[in-house]
């Protein structure tokens, strides 16, 4: 059979996709279950796909059954409830279901043309979280991969303004000979920061850091006279301790200055979209950019990060796109917003986890995070031998013993009973574990397994 007709073939072969919607859905009702990091027989399977380039066409189901029978055992159980690791959420059933409809129709979002549901939807989208967050009406969002792109966006978008602004288009002359450029951070800022700031060719080395407080908070009163050639970066939830930066003591200080303000709030950003923790986002509403993910704390399937800029023309300009051959919509292009033109539609389950939860289920959803964060911390440190050295204002939980050597024995333990899944981290020039609540489906006895797990790991080692 020739190429065409067997692709022919299995394009309408509806048992394919039955067979693979089906091992997706065992997976899933196995998640609360299964251990949450995979076995080691599991990890030395994975040599099954070790393989030269196969000669001959292959069989579709044969590459399904591959997956499913040795991919699947060795995933990390990310969607279930008990995955503390590097602020990976869970995610919500109707965005998932979104997702796997939107992958038959595989979307490019570019431009309206190529498709008008993506165009509508970033759109809808794009309204949405301006009234969740309380941003100024003229904000626009990018759809991207995540965080670290959505940093990257806004000091694109920075990055052009302040120089347009001293009379050099950036897009045409690039840096060489541009006017210097001042960025000004906290110095426990995101690795992701710094990687935006080096590939934006403003250099690491340039940065003006500013010291922080006890909880990983930029110290106002540290930070150095501004100007007109300054970006200012600050968090909304510190990556250990989950604290949030004083943008009300900050932001209209530096705006008068003439500052351009970007806030990554990777995570954090979301508690601005609750009644009992947008407290934390006060103000925050004066910068010029934000970034955030959606599969964090909103629990939607990866990736999704948005980038959202009060500057339109700066961003665009930033991220600027022409061709002959473009074809500009009568409603919203995406490529105008992003650095990629070709680019999957992954605003449809972004759209469908808010349409689902809507404002008082993303209220519920990010304040339960919370809920169980302080539970967690409750209980571990009744047990002798824990220390949380962090103030618990949202989703992050940092736990230390009496000795690193302690704490890290500890974390290999607790890693290797695979009851959860934990990191470890650095604070203060300690090892701490690290513990991310940000799933839906973590329940108070998921957070008592947990806590049972630290102690049989210390009890091991003592």
């Amino acid at each position: 059979m020739d190429l065409h007709s067997k692709l022919l073939a299995d394009f309408l072969d509806r048992s394919l996709y039955q067979q693979a919607e089906e091992y997706g859905i065992n997976y899933l009702e196995q998640a609360a279950s299964r251990h949450v990091f995979p076995q080691e027989d599991a990890i030395e399977n994975l040599t099954k796909f070790e393989e030269e380039l196969p000669e001959e066409i292959g069989n579709a189901k044969d590459i399904i059954h591959l997956l499913n029978n040795y991919g699947a055992p060795a995933t990390s159980t990310i969607v279930g409830g008990r995955y503390f690791g590097f602020v990976n959420g869970g995610v919500i059933p109707a965005a998932l279901a979104a997702k796997n409809l939107s992958i038959f129709w595989d979307q490019n979002s570019a431009m309206q043309v190529i498709s008008p549901i993506a165009s509508k939807l970033e759109s809808v989208v794009q309204k949405w979280l301006i009234d969740l967050f309380g941003l100024p009406t003229e904000t626009v969002a990018g759809f991207v991969s995540g965080t670290m792109m959505a940093n990257f966006c806004a000091l694109a978008a920075a990055r052009y303004r302040i120089l347009h602004n001293q009379g050099w288009d950036v897009t045409e002359k690039g840096l060489f000979g541009a006017p210097q450029i001042r960025v000004v951070t906290c110095r426990e800022a995101h690795s992701t920061i710094l990687k935006s700031i080096s590939l934006m060719g403003l250099g690491k080395g340039n940065i003006e850091w500013v010291d922080v407080d006890e909880q990983g908070r930029i110290i106002p009163e540290n930070i150095p006279e501004l100007d007109n050639r300054s970006i200012l970066i600050l968090q909304a939830g510190n990556v250990n301790s989950g604290a949030f930066d004083n943008y009300s003591q900050i932001c209209k200080k530096a705006k008068s200055q003439g500052a351009w303000i970007h806030i990554d709030g990777a995570f954090g950003l979301w508690a601005a979209g609750t009644r009992r923790l947008n407290h934390l986002t006060k103000d925050f509403d004066q910068a010029d950019s934000w970034a955030v993910d959606g599969h964090k704390t909103l629990n939607t399937p990866y990736d999704s990060g948005i980038i959202l800029c009060r500057d339109q023309s700066a961003l665009t300009s930033a991220l600027h796109m022409k061709g002959d051959y473009i074809i500009i919509g009568k409603e919203r292009d995406g490529m105008y917003y992003t650095p990629e033109m070709s680019r999957r539609a992954r605003v449809i389950e972004l759209w469908a986890a808010l349409k689902y939860l809507g404002r008082q289920g993303v209220d519920q959803l990010v304040s339960g995070m919370h809920d169980r964060a302080l539970q967690f911390a409750q209980e571990i440190t009744k047990i002798d031998g824990f220390v949380v050295p962090n103030d618990v204002v949202f989703n992050q939980v940092m736990v230390k013993c009496s000795t690193d050597q302690i704490t890290n024995k500890v974390l290999q333990h607790v890693q290797n009973q695979r009851v959860c899944w934990v990191g470890g981290s650095q604070w203060k020039n300690s090892s701490v574990i690290r513990v991310s609540i940000c799933s839906w489906m973590t329940t108070e006895k998921d957070v008592n397994l947990t806590v049972e797990s630290f102690r049989s790991a210390l009890l091991d080692i003592i």
